[in-house]
């Protein structure tokens, strides 16, 4: 049945609720973000204050469990992502959950099973799939632009962040336990889905990756081979130890090619016969509003969402294809 008007419990009230995810889901066409939780309840109710929402829970099953609640945003850890969506979907909901959908493929799995049992739509915030920008590289390939694409090139590399220093208050994003790897898991989903969107899904990955710092347990270097099954190959490196910071992706094709970053504010660039166009396309305040506007659409009827349970839960694969070798000499 279509939902005229989403009414949304947001579960997790962390830095990408602030302004990335929750002011979308107010301003969002037909959504209106409607009870919070956290498990520091001041947090909550602060959260709740600032953001004009009208309740406030420190305990996410009471939450699902508010009448008023049409869907379940889940904006924790990956760790309890699958709890919490299982109980979501228990009571009949819609679930929306941040990316990296799960600590595993597996997990993924089991989320897409409970909500098919419950016949109610899994999203995933893969927002990026959304975003104008990447559309516009989305456009051009499909345009022919620059021929049949061929290879695919993902470079990123970033200082450590001095709040990875302290082994003893590490941020969650480093702890295997919580977020299921490191960075990579973190920031290598992002652009790994977006390759799933412009070449279809990833049939072959492999990959190496180390701990070469040793600041923290998760690995701090990757890097990795792809085949899509569209016969795009691609090859990535991720370092969270550089000197210096690079973020980059390459696309070459048979007649031209297409350049941009994946989190860097830097235009589109198209270079074709020895000339290059650049395309300047600002991010939306709040980058996950036209994600989240699909989504309402999709409850209304309205719309599809590119960025569902099959989709994340591909790109947690080819995750769990790459660091295999790593997870099973650490363990």
């Amino acid at each position: 049945m279509a939902i005229d008007l989403v009414r949304w419990g947001m579960i997790g009230c962390g830095d990408v609720a602030e302004v990335k995810s929750g002011p979308g889901l107010q301003k969002a066409r037909g959504s209106r973000l409607v009870a919070v939780m956290r498990r520091d309840r001041a947090r909550a109710e602060d959260y709740a204050r600032r953001h004009g929402v009208p309740r406030f829970y420190d305990d996410g099953a009471a939450l699902i469990a508010d009448p008023e609640v049409d869907a379940v945003y889940i904006a924790t850890p990956p760790s309890s992502h699958r709890s919490y969506a299982e109980q979501a979907a228990a009571a009949g909901k819609p679930v929306y959950v941040e990316k990296p959908m799960a600590t595993t493929h597996a997990e993924c799995l089991a989320m897409i099973a409970a909500c098919e049992r419950a016949r109610v739509p899994l999203f995933v915030a893969y927002y990026r799939r959304a975003l104008p920008r990447f559309l516009k590289v989305k456009e051009l390939l499909a345009a022919g632009a620059i021929g049949e694409a061929r290879l695919v090139t993902i470079t990123l590399r970033q200082p450590v962040d001095p709040r990875q220093t302290d082994r003893a208050n590490l941020p969650w994003r480093v702890v295997p336990a919580v977020a299921g790897g490191g960075l990579f898991l973190d920031l290598a989903s992002h652009t790994l889905d977006l390759c799933d969107s412009f070449f279809g899904p990833v049939t072959e990955a492999s990959g190496v990756a180390a701990n070469q710092a040793g600041l923290y347990d998760a690995e701090d270097i990757v890097a990795a081979h792809l085949r899509f099954a569209s016969g795009v190959v691609g090859v990535g490196s991720w370092c969270f130890t550089a000197g210096d910071r690079l973020d980059g992706v390459e696309i070459v094709g048979s007649q031209g090619t297409l350049t941009f970053a994946t989190f860097d504010e830097v235009p589109v660039v198209l270079t074709r016969g020895g000339a290059s166009e650049s395309f300047v396309i600002p991010h939306p305040p709040h980058i996950q509003q036209p994600l989240i506007q699909s989504i309402v659409d999709t409850l209304g009827g309205r719309g599809e969402c590119p960025s569902t349970g099959v989709t994340g839960a591909r790109t947690s694969w080819v995750m769990d294809q790459v660091l295999a070798e790593y997870r099973a000499h650490a363990r």
